[in-house]
């Protein structure tokens, strides 16, 4: 019996980045199915979770992410440019040029029967530091070759069917809160939510338990 969950994901999280490959890893070698379901970033959401946080919370985040990455041996720099710009007197509240189209393309590919393999091969372009101007050239389309996805048919989605693809967003976003918790990663499996990547073992634990059985 093939187990399936759900995965609310972030193109502007690094911690979804980091958790792409153990995903992808899982399904290669058990007979598991991810539901991909991209969120925009609290940045995006909810601007006002930033202004509001503690003075200590930037400092340790920067020293975390740097800290994980280097632990789970990934490649690690903050995205240049940064998936959701800020400004100077408005924060995040302002045009945001990159992050609500590669959500879409997230939700594309999804729709297209590859979003977690898109996931990793976008999320490893804008966050490994392999690239600068991740958003220029063929960067992207590189990405979704590599993800087994024809990016022009991709594009033509994501450009096309914007409106309907952020309904598609907002309605995740719904369904993410009603399921326990706002933040990304977070795995949904069998009605019980796991914020985070570190709870990916969490995860695997909770589907041995239902019969979790590896590929024939």
């Amino acid at each position: 019996m093939t187990l399936s969950y759900d995965l609310y994901w972030s193109f502007r999280s690094p911690y979804s980045y980091m958790v792409a490959p153990r995903l992808m890893a899982l399904e290669a070698e058990y007979d598991v199915a991810c539901n991909v379901r991209p969120v925009y970033p609290l940045a995006v959401r909810t601007p006002e979770f930033f202004e509001t946080r503690d003075p200590l919370w930037t400092p340790y985040f920067m020293k975390d992410v740097f800290r994980e990455a280097a632990f789970l041996g990934l490649p690690f720099r903050w995205p240049r440019p940064d998936p959701v710009q800020q400004a100077p007197g408005v924060g995040y509240r302002m045009q945001q040029p990159y992050i609500h189209r590669l959500t879409h393309l997230g939700v594309a590919a999804a729709e297209l029967g590859r979003g977690l393999p898109f996931l990793k091969e976008a999320s490893h372009t804008i966050w490994s530091g392999e690239v600068d101007n991740w958003h220029e050239g063929d960067h992207l389309a590189r990405a979704a070759e590599r993800a087994g996805l024809d990016y022009a048919e991709l594009s033509a989605v994501a450009d096309g069917q914007a409106d309907r693809l952020a309904q598609v967003v907002e309605a995740n976003q719904v369904d993410q809160r009603a399921a326990g918790h706002w933040g990304v990663p977070m795995m949904v499996f069998g009605g019980e939510p796991f914020f985070g990547q570190d709870r990916f073992d969490q995860l695997k634990w909770r589907m041995e338990q239902a019969g979790l059985a590896k590929r024939a």
